[in-house]
């Protein structure tokens, strides 16, 4: 007997019991499906979260200084001083603090910066209209600012506000540029802030010297060796201050996020795997039963010249067929839960071609795996006990 009757008489036989094959796939279209859509949700988050620390820049170092007094501060000049390391291509210090603003009627509070002109290209942070903080508008403390969006659209709606003035705890501020719109990161909303001249946040916001700053590595690749001369220049300054200061890299955090976010997408496919074995143990032991039903018919094919490989072949496409049948159910189904929990949720979701390659792949190999045991004992039948039995 040739291989086409044996996928002909293996289909056959599927398609003349519908209910219970179906119910044997369901073991596999479960883990299938269970597969794609864990892996995928994980894998979305992972793009997700990886795409708001890409935002907070991978050549960046953030650094924090903590405690207070003069001891645990650095001055402008200090900091400044940090361009002359090596691997260092800009430094950008940020003086932070709130403020109530008001226009007419309109008042409320909000974040406001002290900043120098390198925060638009070291934050990527831009105008869309009017200008940014200059050099010189530090150098004679001027009362300027750049606005975030949402301000605007709260104090002045879709008018242009570059000219306009802005009370800040009572000090009038000329509006020189008005923020592109980049809404939420990982840090928070962007387009909710005030920029002002760091010198003239000084005073506004009665700070004492710096204790924020963002270093701005040559590349990506220079960011670690930067960091450890960073750390080193900030332990010769702060060496009898414990914690004085903490350093933040995003790229540290990436890597972290990925080989966290793997390990906890393999565990999820792992636990939906197990659903496939629990499908592989149905299809052999539903073939069992299949080989005990037609034991007759086995023996009367082996009375008329079938072979031992025929008889195997015959149920391995059987159980091969269901089980890649159940995998294509599978991977519709897969496809269908990962869109729906994308649209139904916040959650992102992507579905990855390698894994829905592997789990069809693996649904496949189970398929053949536990089909092997009832293939291998109807080819083992005796042609006269066979068709002895009713």
């Amino acid at each position: 007997m040739n291989i086409y009757q044996s996928i002909k008489m293996a289909f056959k036989s599927i398609a003349g019991n519908k209910t219970r094959s179906f119910l044997t796939m369901l073991g596999i279209i479960i883990g299938v499906s269970s597969v794609i859509t864990l892996v995928s949700v994980g894998q979305g988050t992972t793009s997700s979260i990886t795409k708001q620390l890409q935002g907070l820049g991978t050549d960046l170092l953030t650094v924090n200084i903590m405690g207070r007094g003069a001891t645990t501060s650095l001055s402008y000049e200090e900091v400044m001083e940090l361009k002359e390391i090596s691997g260092v291509k800009a430094v950008s210090p940020v003086i932070s603090g709130n403020a109530t603003v008001k226009k007419g009627t309109i008042n409320d509070t909000y974040a406001v910066e002290g900043i120098t002109p390198a925060y638009e290209e070291v934050k990527n942070f831009h105008v869309q209209s009017g200008r940014y903080i200059l050099d010189i508008d530090n150098e004679y403390r001027m009362k300027v600012a750049v606005i975030g969006s949402e301000v605007a659209s709260d104090f002045f709606g879709t008018n242009d506000p570059v000219g306009q003035t802005l009370q800040l705890n009572g000090v009038s501020f000329k509006i020189v540029g008005l923020l592109e719109t980049i809404g939420t990161s990982a840090t928070g909303s962007n387009d909710d802030k005030i920029l002002i001249p760091i010198s003239t946040a000084e005073r506004f916001l009665q700070s004492r010297g710096i204790r924020s700053f963002t270093v701005q590595a040559d590349s990506t690749e220079l960011v670690s060796s930067t960091q450890e001369q960073l750390k080193a220049w900030l332990d010769e300054k702060f060496m009898y201050a414990d914690n004085a200061y903490s350093v933040f890299s995003a790229q540290e955090m990436m890597d972290t996020l990925n080989s966290t976010t793997q390990m906890l997408s393999l565990a999820l496919g792992g636990i939906a795997g197990i659903s496939l074995l629990v499908g592989g143990i149905g299809i052999m032991n539903i073939m069992l039963v299949s080989v005990s039903e037609r034991t007759r018919e086995i023996g009367v094919r082996k009375a008329i010249g079938a072979k031992k490989r025929d008889i195997l072949l015959q149920f391995l496409i059987e159980s091969t067929a269901l089980s890649g049948f159940g995998g294509l159910i599978g991977v519709a189904l897969g496809y269908g839960a990962s869109a729906l929990i994308a649209s139904m949720s916040t959650l992102s979701t992507e579905v990855s071609m390698s894994i829905v390659a592997i789990s069809f792949s693996f649904s496949l190999c189970i398929g053949i795996v536990f089909g092997v045991i009832p293939a291998n004992k109807a080819a083992k039948l005796r042609p006269i006990y066979a068709l002895r039995t009713d």
